[in-house]
């Protein structure tokens, strides 16, 4: 005979177990759901609220600068300015 306890992990492994293939279920109906919408005449943007921009609009300028690093690091050594006694008091 089974132990209440044993009862009980069997329930939560099958709530679990439904949980997750509902939530897959969800997620399933939800792409298809999204896709269609996509997909039913959002070409000029007013059905997804999406914004377009014209191809040509955009400019292409520098991204990115160069700079020669330091010959040395700013410091060679780090020194805490304050330093606690090591844990257990010894030292």
């Amino acid at each position: 005979m089974k132990s209440n306890q044993q009862v009980r992990q069997g329930r939560v492994k099958l709530f679990a177990a439904v949980m997750g293939g509902s939530a897959v279920v969800a997620m399933g109906a939800l792409s298809v759901a999204l896709h269609e919408e996509q997909a039913s005449g959002a070409s000029d943007g007013a059905a997804t609220g999406a914004t377009f921009i014209q191809a040509g609009s955009m400019t292409m300028g520098q991204t990115a600068t160069t700079t020669t690093p330091p010959a040395a690091p700013e410091t060679s050594v780090a020194v805490p300015p304050v330093k606690a006694p090591p844990y257990g008091g010894g030292g």
